[in-house]
């Protein structure tokens, strides 16, 4: 199975892959997660490889990331994961439809696989605080990596001020946004504090994000 985040930069595609990576590992998956954000130096999920192979997880990256010489050059080893049927690959994809050109490069291989492509909105971002710019955002990256986004998941935060009101207006928003793609909101993230506080109604969609990724400052 191939998993697919995408989004905009800075909606928290790479908490989500990650917490998306241990979730699959949990269920007693051979999960390998795939770094592919050659365009952002600062949020990968290279940054916690270490941690990640603690926890049996695969972590494939380039070789220069997370450091001081910043190529975009992607491994090899990526392509095991499309001959290894057994493994739950986890593609963690750089922001927007700039990030979606190393993708694209592999649509070839993805298009015979079952596959999610995982549309990360935070409603809170001002490049996706409108239905028009969120669709126009999820075209563009269609049409870059000529793959088509399955899933959508409202990751409304704003960091460590987030409150409970905060995902709730997100929802209406979100929710016109899946009909017009003709897609649905498969999750809603967030801490686990704050999605306690939902109404009851959203329980099945619930997805409890760790923090694993610090700021570059």
């Amino acid at each position: 199975m191939i998993n697919i985040i995408c989004g905009h930069y800075g909606s928290g595609k790479t908490e989500f892959a990650i917490n998306l990576a241990l979730k699959k590992k949990k269920e007693g998956k051979n999960v390998t997660i795939c770094d592919l954000d050659i365009v952002n130096p600062y949020f990968r999920t290279s940054d916690v490889k270490k941690f990640l192979a603690e926890k049996g997880i695969n972590v494939v990256s380039s070789e220069f990331a997370s450091s001081n010489v910043d190529i975009p050059v992607l491994p090899s080893e990526i392509l095991s994961v499309f001959a290894d049927d057994s493994i739950e690959a986890i593609f963690d994809v750089g922001g927007d439809d700039d990030g979606a050109v190393a993708l694209g490069g592999f649509f070839n291989y993805i298009k015979n696989k079952k596959y999610k492509m995982f549309f990360v909105i935070n409603a809170m971002r001002p490049m996706t605080a409108n239905v028009c710019d969120i669709c126009e955002l999820a075209e563009k990256i269609e049409i870059t990596s000529r793959i088509k986004i399955t899933d959508i998941v409202n990751n409304t935060n704003l960091a460590y001020l987030t409150e409970v009101n905060h995902i709730l207006q997100s929802v209406d928003l979100i929710e016109k946004c899946a009909a017009k793609m003709s897609v649905p909101v498969t999750y809603i993230s967030g801490k686990s504090e704050i999605l306690k506080k939902l109404p009851e109604v959203y329980k099945d969609k619930l997805f409890t994000l760790e923090t694993f990724m610090n700021l570059p400052f």
